[in-house]
């Protein structure tokens, strides 16, 4: 994930410096509310879309009223309603403006997120990112697992704001292999797992 918000703060990067003016979005990001932040620590201001917030008429306000917008880029997508991402699609159709969206596309269980789906059904161009992501086993990691204590979790809400590396009763998020999602064998499980007397070598003698 942190690849990805980097990604959408080069953007940003890119077109300002370039003199264009863009509006960039989010939704629940870890920095808290109207922030974009990457791994990397890098945050700038941004646009907190929440459950109620309509795109076009917000884009339609600022322009009507003398302002600028050039692009936009909505980072979270998969946490917005499927009628927000039909919200962005008019933005391009009717308002002309290039719009960029950045989020995962399936949730801990290996189900698409609503916002993702739609996004998949009505984008131009979808990318995947080649991030180089990797298991704990050094495989390539395709799946996000929610993790308890190190656990991995498979029931409760669908979004739930976390971070990796999290501790303790805290929710966080670790990426797998399909495999070891599949088995729920997290980093921290399979060293549980590796120390547990009842696998270890008993020395000969």
């Amino acid at each position: 994930m942190g690849n990805r918000c980097t990604l959408a703060l080069q953007i940003e990067h890119n077109r300002s410096a370039r003199g264009l003016q863009g509006v960039i979005f989010t939704r629940d990001d870890r920095a808290g509310g109207g922030k974009l932040s990457s791994r990397l620590g890098l945050v700038t201001d941004a646009v907190e879309a929440a459950d109620d917030f309509d795109f076009y008429a917000y884009l339609v306000d600022r322009l009507s009223q003398g302002g600028r917008c050039d692009y936009v880029i909505a980072d979270e997508a998969q946490f917005l309603a499927p009628a927000q991402i039909d919200q962005l699609a008019r933005v391009v159709d009717d308002l002309e403006l290039d719009v960029f969206t950045f989020g995962i596309t399936t949730d801990f269980r290996s189900k698409l997120f609503p916002g993702s789906q739609r996004l998949v059904e009505l984008a131009d161009r979808v990318e995947v990112l080649q991030v180089e992501a990797l298991c704990w086993c050094g495989a390539r990691a395709t799946h996000n697992a929610r993790t308890v204590g190190g656990a991995m979790v498979v029931e409760g809400a669908q979004v739930v704001v976390g971070d990796v590396h999290r501790g303790g009763d805290e929710a966080g998020y670790e990426v797998l292999c399909r495999r070891h999602h599949r088995r729920r064998m997290t980093a921290a499980t399979a060293r549980a797992a590796t120390l547990s007397p009842d696998v270890l070598p008993i020395p000969a003698g």
